[in-house]
């Protein structure tokens, strides 16, 4: 049994990971070193912008946008609803009320009990006349037009056509025959056939030659293209627009992810200095104000609210509790004057016998007069039961 652990294997580089040049490792380092140096004040006026913007939209755009929606709503939306809600759809619920009533239900009436009846008399009187017409058509004049077509056809058209065809058209076409047709063939079999081979066979043989001239001259000219033109291009391409158009790739590369690393690190370095701001401006403005709040402003309110503020309030309340006493003495005086004056201009009530709830009630609403508070005035339960 082996104790012993075999010795670990070196990794091998993945093919894919290829290890960069000496062009590339010395592009990389001056290329970030200036784009870190350019890209650090835009990504802190960048961040600088973007922390003025949330606040701008957190303390100003947004509550002006909920008050430009809430007034909207009540110039626009409010009264466009109550508009439609109150004014439109009773009107129209009211228009298609009188539409209904003036239009629908007399145009309704009048096809059923109008319209209805004279179409049904209409189709009913229709197919009486279209059935005797069809009677006409089929039992008087289909036998008549049969018998006229029968007597047209074999007593004028059968002659007259056997007429045309021996008298007329056969000795025609036999002149055409022998006097075009065979001539024709003649001259095509024996003259224009040989002359049109013989034309052929010369159009074929100039055409051949035409071919190997030009395939003669597009082969000097590929040859001609191709040392002129194509070699030189392939060369220039191979050994000087490659090389440079890998150059330009390494070089955008590089700075693309130049810019990449530039823009996170001028990121920490942006919220660093803005922390940085953060705690000079608590230090310098916030805690200041918050130890003259907590250790001047604090206790002083206090002060000023035990010794003004709530003598000042025990005092108001104390007046507005007289004021209220004096103004409901007042109300019943006036209201004992009144009942007095009644009293001596109408006189007593009259009371109704045999109605004592009347009699209480009328009692009841005249103002009692307030009397000393005594012993035996006291509103307390144990003289309430000492009373009775």
């Amino acid at each position: 049994m082996d104790l012993q652990k075999p010795p670990a294997e070196p990794e091998q580089p993945k093919q894919s990971e290829q290890p960069d040049g000496c062009l590339v490792v010395a592009i990389r380092l001056p290329v970030r070193i200036v784009v870190l140096v350019l890209v650090v004040p835009v990504r802190m006026v960048w961040d600088a912008l973007v922390v003025t913007g949330r606040f701008l939209r957190d303390t100003l755009l947004r509550p002006l946008g909920r008050a430009l929606l809430w007034l909207g709503r009540m110039l626009f939306v409010w009264p466009l609803v109550g508009l439609w809600r109150y004014v439109l759809v009773p009107a129209g619920r009211a228009l298609a009320w009188l539409g209904r009533v003036l239009l629908v239900v007399p145009v309704v009436a009048l096809y059923r009990y109008v319209l209805t009846p004279v179409g049904h008399a209409v189709r009913w009187l229709g197919r009486g006349v279209a059935a005797g017409l069809e009677w006409l058509y089929a039992r008087v004049l289909t036998p008549a037009g049969h018998a006229v077509l029968w007597l047209v056809r074999y007593g004028v058209v059968v002659p007259v056509l056997w007429f045309v065809r021996y008298a007329v058209v056969v000795p025609v076409l036999w002149l055409v025959r022998y006097l075009v047709v065979v001539p024709g063939l003649w001259v095509y079999e024996w003259i224009l056939a040989p002359v049109g081979r013989a034309a052929a066979w010369c159009a074929l043989g100039l055409w051949r030659l035409l071919g190997l001239l030009v395939t003669g001259l597009g082969v000097a000219a590929y040859w001609i293209a191709r040392v002129l033109l194509v070699l030189p291009a392939l060369a220039l391409w191979r050994w000087v627009l490659a090389p440079l158009w890998r150059f330009l790739g390494v070089l955008a590369r590089e700075v693309g992810d130049a810019l990449g690393h530039a823009w996170r690190i001028a990121g920490h370095i942006s919220r660093a200095v803005g922390r940085f701001l953060a705690a000079v401006f608590r230090w310098i403005f916030v805690e200041p104000v918050r130890w003259v709040y907590r250790t001047v402003l604090t206790p002083v309110g206090h002060v000023v609210r035990d010794v003004v503020l709530k003598p000042a309030a025990q005092a108001a309340r104390a007046v507005g509790r007289a004021t209220r006493q004096a103004l409901a003495s007042a109300r019943e005086t006036v209201r004992q004057a009144r009942a007095d004056v009644r009293r001596m201009l109408l006189g007593e009530p009259r009371e109704r016998a045999g109605r004592p709830r009347e009699r209480e009630e009328v009692r009841g609403r005249e103002p009692r007069p307030l009397g000393t508070r005594t012993l035996d005035s006291s509103t307390t339960a144990l003289t309430n039961l000492t009373k009775d």
